[in-house]
């Protein structure tokens, strides 16, 4: 039986080794089958797992002002990563002779506090760990990249030095704040902003694809270069931002906000022909005497106007024939009562007594003007308020940039339309629209009556291509008839030489335009509160308008309110840098000559046809005395001056002697004395006062003679 046993456990053991031996010999076999046989199949297997193909982002477009000065660009930034296994690290020779100069040199070129004994622990520790990617530096420029691949050990180039760089794109503004919000920006999960909101697309460009694979520790790196596919680099977006006059607009605002520790501003400059935006300035109070570009109020801020608003009251009563300029209004001692509660008043106590029409506008009557715009149209009101939609003031403009405001005007069916509804939109009140439709509605006004859309961007380039281009948008092709228009050019030009605007009123151009006042509601307290905003829209010169131009003040707190008080004084600045710039906005110097002060340039002797032509220039009548022998014995001559009329003498010149050149010019005396064979030195400047040689002399070929001027 024990035998048996052990038998059994015998066979059971060799049994046991057998399976084991075979076991451990297919091991074996696998592993050499994979890791010769397969090796390829298998280490194809193991990059695809550990590869991956990412995106490389473009390098985003340029904005531009009209005159291709950059208000936003992207600048490359680079950071550094140090690949501990290339041969510049590796190989001992090669890193112990140049790993103390490339930290020192990394020091010097980085201010960032590290030693260069701690670049060298740095690089040091990457050598011994081995790190293939470690971050180096970060938000490194291109001025200082181009310096540090030419230190030591980095020279070697990207795979033997170890030096990777991996560029990023920074948005930088050459002009800081300038324009900021119109500029605008576009970041991933906010509202887009501006025209790099709006241009995203175009400014974006298509992304490239790049070849990454993982290494220990999770790190990704480039394969190689060879396998990328580049980006295609965003477009350049060419604004009508002039950067001199947004200057003035934005420093002439801000003073005026500061003056007055108003809440916030806003001024707009429009070239009138083109609808083109040339300067927009926005700026929030941020603390006392701080302002800074937050919101753009010009865009985005639906309001009530306030007295600017009366213009379209002018237009519709006019347009319809329901008044006329010289009709009478009485302002009822400067308050007219509608209801039991509602009451209307001028800003002035006491009212202006009897007023014509035109005089009301000047003035600015909210008595006045209102009384005339409810007697015309009470019983119709749809009548006035489709005037206001001619005038695209119900609906937003569709401007280019993103961020407009909603306007809001009310129509008799609406449930908000109330009795007072038609006297105070007459003023500006119980409507909202935005600064930009005002201003637009004003310039075509000055636009002899064709409305146009205002215009941010004029064109989309690549690469210095003009992609597309955008050209003038007309709203309105006339927003009136030519009388209404002659009759309402008339009204905003009286504004300035005796209305409410004289303050505006410059020696070297004219200008038309209305002062708004208006006062503000203020969320639960209403008009209480005694809130105001201050404005005036105008276009300039008067007589052939090439500009319009809206400044707006909201919440002046010392005391003065009024429009031509607070806003005025911006809207001459701006006026005034654009007048002195454009030279093509001077009137043409007259020259007359005045018959009781004519003064005729003497002349002591000079050559014959150019005195003739100057005297012929000048216009005044000369002619030759004994004027019978040949020209070419009298190419020499004096004027005698006789009131209105130059009598010119000859004056003959001896041969080979020396001529009297005093009182001659240089030019003519230099040619007289040089043909004579004379040397001439001159000293001074002026007329020939003294020669050294008499005249008379006989004259040596060669001989010096020496002038003085004066």
């Amino acid at each position: 039986m024990a035998t048996n046993v052990r038998k059994v456990i015998l066979v059971r053991t060799y049994t046991a080794f057998a399976f084991t031996c075979v076991f451990a010999a297919a091991i074996l076999f696998y592993l050499i089958k994979i890791q010769y046989i397969e090796k390829e199949k298998w280490t194809n297997l193991a990059d695809s797992l550990s590869t991956s193909i990412q995106t490389v982002e473009p390098s985003r477009g340029n904005i531009f002002a009209c005159d291709f000065s950059l208000l936003a660009t992207s600048l490359p930034i680079y950071d550094f990563h140090i690949d501990g296994m290339a041969p510049g690290f590796k190989d001992d020779e090669i890193f112990e002779n140049n790993i103390d100069s490339l930290a020192l040199m990394l020091s010097q070129e980085f201010d960032d506090g590290r030693s260069k004994a701690e670049y060298k622990r740095i690089l040091t520790n990457v050598r011994k760990h081995k790190d293939r990617y470690y971050l180096l530096k970060r938000k490194v420029s291109y001025t200082q990249m181009r310096r540090v691949i030419k230190f030591p050990i980095f020279r070697m180039g990207k795979y033997k030095g170890g030096l990777t760089i991996e560029e990023k794109n920074r948005r930088e503004k050459p002009f800081d704040n300038l324009a900021e919000r119109t500029i605008g920006y576009s970041v991933k999960g906010i509202a887009p902003v501006g025209v790099e909101g709006a241009f995203d697309k175009d400014l974006t460009g298509k992304p490239g694809k790049r070849v990454m694979q993982r290494i220990a520790g999770g790190t990704w790196i480039p394969v190689n270069d060879e396998e990328q596919i580049d980006a295609q680099n965003g477009r350049d977006i060419i604004t009508t931002i002039d950067v001199n006059i947004q200057d003035v607009a934005e420093q002439a605002l801000m003073r005026t906000l500061v003056l007055n520790d108003a809440q916030w501003g806003t001024a707009i400059l429009m070239e009138v022909n083109t609808g083109e935006i040339r300067a927009i300035a926005n700026l929030t109070k941020v603390s006392e005497g701080q302002y800074t570009e937050q919101y753009n109020y010009a865009v985005g801020e639906s309001l009530e106007p306030g007295s600017t608003f009366k213009l379209t009251s002018m237009l519709s009563l006019l347009d319809d024939g329901k008044a006329k300029m010289t009709d009478m209004y009485d302002t009822e001692g400067g308050q007219k009562r509608y209801f039991a509660s509602a009451t209307m008043y001028d800003s002035e106590a006491g009212g202006h007594g009897i007023v014509n029409l035109q005089q009301a506008f000047e003035i600015s009557s909210n008595v006045a003007i209102s009384k005339a715009v409810y007697q015309a149209y009470k019983d119709h009101p749809s009548q006035f308020v489709d005037h206001l939609k001619k005038l695209k003031l119900n609906k937003p403009i569709g401007l280019q940039i993103t961020g407009e405001g909603k306007p809001h005007i009310k129509e008799p069916k609406d449930k908000d339309w109330y009795g007072t509804t038609l006297p105070w939109s007459s003023i500006g009140y119980e409507i909202k629209v935005t600064p930009l439709q005002v201003i637009t509605l004003y310039n075509a006004i000055a636009n002899n009556g064709k409305m146009v859309k205002p215009l941010f961007v004029k064109q989309i380039s690549q690469t210095g291509k003009v992609i597309k281009e955008f050209k003038t948008d007309v709203m309105v092709e006339q927003v009136c008839k030519p009388s209404t228009l002659k009759n309402l050019r008339a009204m905003m030009e009286g504004v300035v030489l005796h209305g409410t605007a004289t303050n505006l009123r410059s020696p070297n151009y004219t200008v038309a335009g209305k002062t708004g006042t208006a006062l503000v509601a203020d969320g639960r307290f209403g008009y209480a509160k005694q809130i105001y905003r201050s404005s005036f829209v105008g276009y300039f010169p008067a007589n052939n308008p090439q500009y319009t131009c809206m400044v707006m003040v909201n919440g002046p707190s010392k005391g003065i309110y009024y429009g031509s008080a607070v806003a005025g004084p911006v809207f001459k600045e701006i006026a005034d840098k654009v007048f002195a710039s454009s030279t093509d906005l001077h009137p043409e110097l007259q020259f007359t000559f005045r018959d009781d002060s004519l003064e005729l340039p003497q002349v002591k002797i000079a050559y014959h046809d150019d005195v003739k032509n100057i005297y012929n220039k000048l216009g005044v009548s000369s002619h030759q005395k004994n004027d019978t022998s040949d020209h070419n014995d009298h190419e020499w001559v004096s004027a005698e001056v006789n009131k209105k009329t130059v009598t010119l003498q000859q004056q003959k010149m001896q041969k080979e002697m020396v001529p009297n050149v005093k009182g001659m010019g240089l030019k003519d005396a230099v040619y007289l004395l040089e043909n004579s064979g004379l040397r001439v030195f001159v000293e001074g400047a002026g007329k020939v006062q003294q020669q050294s040689l008499l005249p008379g002399q006989k004259i040596i070929k060669g001989m010096s003679i020496n002038l003085k001027l004066g």
